[in-house]
């Protein structure tokens, strides 16, 4: 089992911090950590977004996983992996990122829209697969999905996800959902952001009643 999919089967939730600024990195992951997330993510198209990732890795990598999102070049990859990123995430399907990302020794999570994708994206190493955008990939077409792709390939949701909704796609056979505006955005307090957090862990863990 990769290390993303034991840090996901102890909270099957992904916080996607986009806008974060380094100076709320800490703040804002012991918050997510205190929740009961186990899988932080910066997108690199967020403000000096290696330093938050540094900050968090050195901080809390003991506890989380913590990794980039919207990694789009081997570059990106290799300077995430400098600032202690583990978890290297993308909007698409990169073969020769991905190539590159598994011979590093990261993991991998690109964003799938089809069948072809995800087979593809599977074949190069990819354990998990992000089903990215949501919107465009109802409940009804992941479990279409889930009924060819191999069992041990881990769905995470990602794209609109509210607490409401991962109920439907957790049916369809989504593993994991990826949060983001919902969870946190730079004007949101550090108050609202705990808040936001204990209610997503709360429905996920009642995903498993």
């Amino acid at each position: 089992m990769c290390e993303l999919s034991v840090a996901l089967a102890k909270a099957p939730l992904i916080a996607i911090l986009r806008g974060l600024k380094p100076e709320r990195a800490i703040e804002t992951a012991e918050t997510l950590v205190e929740a009961g997330f186990r899988v932080i993510e910066v997108p690199l198209n967020s403000p000096s977004p290696l330093e938050s990732i540094e900050r968090i890795a050195r901080r809390f990598g003991d506890t989380v996983l913590v990794g980039a999102g919207t990694v789009l070049s081997e570059r990106d990859m290799y300077s995430v992996a400098d600032a202690g990123g583990r978890v290297i995430v993308a909007p698409n399907m990169n073969p020769a990122l991905g190539s590159a990302a598994v011979a590093k020794g990261l993991t991998w999570c690109p964003g799938v829209l089809t069948p072809s994708e995800a087979f593809a994206a599977l074949e190069i190493g990819a354990g998990t697969l992000k089903l990215f955008p949501a919107e465009m990939i109802p409940p009804s077409a992941v479990t279409a999905m889930r009924a060819v792709l191999p069992k041990g390939a881990q769905l995470v949701a990602v794209g609109g996800i509210t607490a409401d909704r991962m109920t439907q796609y957790r049916r369809a056979g989504a593993n994991a959902f990826g949060l983001g505006s919902a969870l946190f955005k730079p004007e949101y307090s550090i108050e609202d952001v705990a808040q936001r957090a204990r209610e997503f862990v709360d429905a996920a863990l009642a995903l498993e009643r």
